[in-house]
């Protein structure tokens, strides 16, 4: 059951009586740029702090405990042209408890608290609590450093992408540092006003009860966003390559590619089989070839981004194994281009997917992130039978097919000295 709130507030009821509790997921969406991916990564964790009414984390973290237990959390995400902040709250259905305390009540006005009612003082967020989540959003930047498989990634995306593309979903410190407490509080309002959002609320619930519930907050009206959410950018001629040294022990290698297939759009179901024959299966040619028959990598997976048209593969190595490295993925890409994958290999390559969904079922924050990447193309959600059908009509040919319009074009290399045998 899906309604609208208000014109660019969508509200999304998910009923089922799969879970003992209730889920409320709220998205914030808008176009990604470099100044509001930091601005609100810093917000997402403000939100999760503290409240007016609730001006410390003990006090906000006891009301939590008051509603039976629940949790809440923020998040930052980038899809395409699109950047998202999630606030999902957790909670005990009602149904189950023995009091006739009203729940859901309490749990909607809690939000409205946390979105309508910040910590604010004269004009600005709390001036104690934005400098300490300011400085912990700042280690947090400088920590991805000492994380060389994050590094890696945002390396490589830096390297091959144009414009806000580069930008990381959760911002960067150059940006953070621009940011004072006055300046967010009024990003923040004008995301509060402005962003399109949707609100999901799954689970064992009564959706006129809900809605209404929901329609007392006081969201306005706002505009729809009208720019595409996926991001498309042209297959160049030319692979950027960079190489990059640090001590370290275990070298990392990552490839991104073009692919042109993108979220439910055409070959998508093919597109899935292919990167699960290439690396998003352990039974797959670089997990296979790469790692267990050669032994030259800790670790070698595939992961496609079907927001942005690519896939990227990670390897962790040692240093002086790349340039085998390399040369063994081509050779896996080449392979499936010529269709030179076995039967058993194809057939469980769709099983495998098909358990996937399965299990993906099972996960209420996973059915509410697949309605929304589906509300955000404007297609109704597959059920697994759909989906199913859809990976049982793939042929090898299609396989074939799409493993053809993938192409190489960055490459970012985290190197440790090579080791001198001499």
């Amino acid at each position: 059951m899906n309604s609208d709130l208000k014109n660019g507030i969508h509200l999304n009821m998910i009923q089922t009586k799969k879970y003992k509790t209730v889920r409320i997921v709220l998205k914030f969406k808008t176009t990604l740029s470099a100044e509001n991916s930091t601005k609100r990564t810093l917000i997402s964790s403000l939100l999760e702090t503290n409240s007016e009414k609730y001006p410390t984390q003990t006090s906000f973290r006891s009301k939590l405990a008051d509603l039976y237990g629940a949790s809440l959390s923020t998040g930052i995400s980038k899809k395409g042209n699109m950047h998202i902040l999630s606030l999902s709250m957790s909670v005990v259905n009602e149904k189950y408890l023995q009091s006739e305390a009203q729940l859901m009540e309490e749990v909607v006005q809690f939000i409205q608290e946390i979105l309508f009612a910040p910590h604010v003082k004269n004009g600005a967020f709390d001036e104690a609590t934005f400098l300490r989540e300011k400085e912990n959003l700042a280690d947090y930047y400088l920590s991805i450093f000492d994380d060389k498989q994050a590094y890696t990634s945002l390396q490589l995306q830096e390297l091959y992408y144009d414009g806000v593309q580069k930008i990381p979903s959760i911002g960067c410190l150059e940006e953070l540092e621009k940011i004072d407490a006055a300046s967010l509080y009024a990003y923040y309002q004008d995301m509060l006003q402005n962003d399109e959002m949707d609100i999901y609320v799954l689970g064992d619930i009564d959706p006129a009860k809900m809605a209404a519930l929901f329609k007392q907050l006081p969201f306005k009206n706002r505009e729809t966003i009208s720019n595409p959410v996926f991001y498309n950018q042209k297959v160049s001629e030319e692979i950027v390559t960079k190489n990059e040294v640090q001590d370290i022990t275990q070298a990392k290698f990552n490839l991104l590619y073009q692919t042109g297939l993108y979220y439910h759009q055409d070959a998508y179901f093919a597109g899935q089989i292919f990167n699960g024959l290439f690396g998003g299966f352990p039974h797959s040619k670089l997990f296979m070839n790469v790692r267990e028959k050669a032994s030259l990598a800790y670790y070698a997976s595939s992961q496609l981004d079907s927001f942005r048209g690519t896939m990227v593969v990670q390897t962790g190595i040692e240093t002086e194994k790349m340039p085998q490295v390399k040369d063994i993925i081509a050779a896996q890409l080449s392979a499936l281009q010529a269709g030179d994958f076995s039967e058993e290999d194809f057939v469980q390559t769709k099983e495998m997917l098909k358990n996937q969904v399965l299990q993906s079922e099972d996960s209420g924050i996973a059915v509410i992130e697949k309605a929304y990447s589906h509300d955000l193309i404007k297609k109704a959600p597959l059920t697994p039978s759909e989906w199913f059908e859809g990976i049982d009509q793939v042929t090898r040919e299609d396989v074939i097919s799409v493993a053809n319009q993938v192409h190489l074009q960055a490459s970012f290399f985290l190197s440790g000295e090579e080791k001198n045998n001499g």
